[in-house]
């Protein structure tokens, strides 16, 4: 078959079974095209569930898909690669992060949405890469434990007086960016303005003209008068920021900003699991219920 047959297929398929197909930022071209839904992996999950969709297929990784499962329990989530992983979330286990609350007692717990579902349920509260600042300030303590990405928590910490205790973790493709790669563009791109992910080291973000979120870049990006960008986060981002700005220039920042587990899922994948509606992704009520009260507690901070 080629692809616009699969395509073919996957639609028709989507709507025999009273499917909804979400597509991660990240993810391949042909992938977030025939999507019915892209953004963050949050945003993802939250409108799939304003849906009357009885089957949910993710085309992210498994952290997001757990997610879905967590606002969406009586829908079918579906991963049409159950080996899409994130390094980052697999950093942080709940044995490791109960062990860290004894350090720390009574220290409330800000986790990151990449994140397992069992660690969320095991977090006072969620937060992602666009609400961080927020979430942290409507904290009534002044210290808190902040997991698992110590590039995003540093870069909170930068506007926030409160203390943070930093979980070690950090996602290996937004790490691989260096301060050398961004000032060598810099120089041969002066009228560009360089925007990149939190994800990215403190070296790197303290050069960028603008950082922030995915969707925050695919606003800045239209809004801005600038005619080129370099960017600092994973290349998928490049599909929708090229369509949606055909008059203007996107640079990559480093060719090594792809993420293997987010280019996994391709249309063979998302038919084979629309045919065979699995693999599932289920998060049982034990670790569902109090992992959703986390991201009710962000939900419920008011937006600036």
């Amino acid at each position: 078959m080629d692809n616009q047959d699969i395509k073919s297929e996957i639609r028709e398929l989507l709507k025999k079974r009273n499917a909804v197909l979400l597509a991660h930022n990240y993810m391949r071209d042909e992938v977030q095209e025939i999507a019915d839904i892209t953004g963050d992996s949050l945003a993802l999950s939250i409108e799939a569930a304003k849906t009357s969709a009885e089957v949910i297929v993710f085309c992210g990784v498994h952290f997001m898909a757990e997610s879905a499962s967590i606002l969406s329990p009586g829908k079918k989530v579906l991963l049409p690669r159950l080996d899409a992983g994130c390094p980052m979330a697999d950093m942080i286990t709940v044995e490791s992060l109960l062990e860290m609350k004894k350090r720390f007692p009574g220290v409330p717990v800000v986790t990151y949405v990449n994140s397992s579902a069992a660690v969320k349920a095991h977090t006072d509260i969620c937060c992602t890469s666009a609400n961080a600042g927020r979430v942290v300030n409507s904290l009534a303590e002044d210290e808190l434990i902040f997991t698992p990405d110590r590039n995003l928590g540093r870069f909170v910490a930068k506007t926030s007086n409160k203390k943070f205790h930093f979980w070690d973790g950090f996602c290996p493709t937004h790490e691989r960016l260096r301060s050398e790669d961004v000032i060598r563009l810099k120089a041969e791109y002066p009228d560009a303005l360089f925007i990149c992910h939190p994800e990215c080291n403190p070296a790197v973000s303290d050069l960028a003209d603008h950082a922030c979120s995915t969707s925050g870049m695919y606003d800045y990006c239209r809004k801005s008068p600038a005619k080129r960008f370099i960017i600092g986060t994973e290349a998928g981002i490049l599909y929708r920021l090229k369509k949606e700005n055909p008059d203007k220039e996107f640079i990559l920042a480093s060719p090594g900003l792809i993420c293997p587990n987010m280019k996994l899922i391709s249309l063979e994948d998302i038919l084979a699991s629309l045919r065979t509606l699995a693999p599932e992704v289920r998060v049982e009520e034990d670790i569902r219920i109090p992992a959703k009260t986390a991201l009710d507690r962000m939900l419920a901070v008011p937006r600036d």
